[in-house]
């Protein structure tokens, strides 16, 4: 027995051996112009015993399960009291669970105060991933994404002030070659303040049914010189970094502070070796 999916299902990359359960189909917000992940998943939260039903069979037939991730968009926008039963239920239903995770915004977790939230993690929530995408404010709001720097940057040191843990994400070449030497520096600037746990970053690729403001991509090349002025600005204290995402022109893997030179090298170094592509695929016409 499996959960019943409905089509598109999502989950990061680090979640591949969890458990997935839905609780609600889409995304309560889904008007990221960058974001292709949701578009035409009318969003609908699922009613609380058809969810507690399938986590029960599921633990009838798998009771070893250790991982679980909570799908789709935005799990913690369902509230404090529901989040809580969720998890509660998920404890009775699997005796060996370790740790539970879900996408986050930031401006949800900020709807809970530090009491719930170190609740919540007594229940084995463990991981919120959340995507900050930029730390450039202008860039942000002229993506769509209804968030402000400042309140991620408040919830991600909440969330792990309460012992949780945040994955966030970033985007290279959101801000095309306009806007990159700001996005590069502003975003190091938002995860100096963050300092979160892990980092992941990823290369905005544009998504087919996704409408984004018209600009020029970067090229291999391009991508790898911002991912490079974004690392020299970042002083992280206790990291895991990753851009080994398939989207990257370059397959990288650190932790912040010991590798931060060894990455910054290594950088340069493919930068001065010529094997990245340095043709940009020009402007991206997108009808808005």
């Amino acid at each position: 027995m499996t959960p019943h999916y409905v089509e598109p299902l999502f989950r990061p990359p680090a979640e591949a051996g969890s458990l997935i359960f839905q609780v609600a189909y889409g995304c309560p917000h889904n008007g990221c112009r960058f974001c292709g992940m949701y578009k035409g998943v009318p969003y609908r939260l699922r009613t609380e015993e058809e969810l507690a039903a399938e986590i029960r069979r599921a633990g009838v037939a798998y009771p070893r399960v250790r991982r679980i991730f909570l799908a789709d968009g935005d799990v913690m926008a369902i509230g404090f009291d529901r989040v809580h039963r969720i998890l509660a239920e998920l404890g009775a239903a699997f005796p060996f669970l370790s740790r539970v995770s879900s996408y986050a915004n930031g401006s949800s977790i900020a709807r809970y105060r530090e009491s719930e939230l170190e609740a919540l993690r007594g229940l084995k929530l463990h991981t919120l991933y959340v995507g900050l995408e930029t730390g450039m404010q202008q860039l942000l709001d002229r993506v769509g994404k209804t968030e402000r720097v400042a309140e991620m940057v408040e919830s991600v040191r909440r969330v792990q002030s309460c012992g949780l843990r945040a994955s966030v994400m970033v985007l290279l070449g959101l801000g095309g070659r306009r806007y990159g030497a700001e996005h590069a520096a502003r975003t190091a600037e938002a995860l100096n303040a963050m300092q979160p746990r892990l980092l992941s970053v990823l290369r905005f690729v544009p998504v087919l049914g996704s409408p984004y403001p018209e600009f020029e991509l970067l090229s291999e090349r391009e991508t790898a010189a911002e991912l490079l002025a974004m690392v020299e600005g970042l002083s992280l204290e206790r990291t895991v970094f990753r851009a080994n995402h398939n989207s990257n022109p370059l397959p990288l893997e650190a932790r912040f502070p010991a590798g931060r030179e060894a990455l910054i090298l290594e950088l340069k170094n493919a930068l001065a070796s010529g094997r990245l592509d340095a043709s940009g695929p020009g402007i991206l016409p997108v009808e808005l």
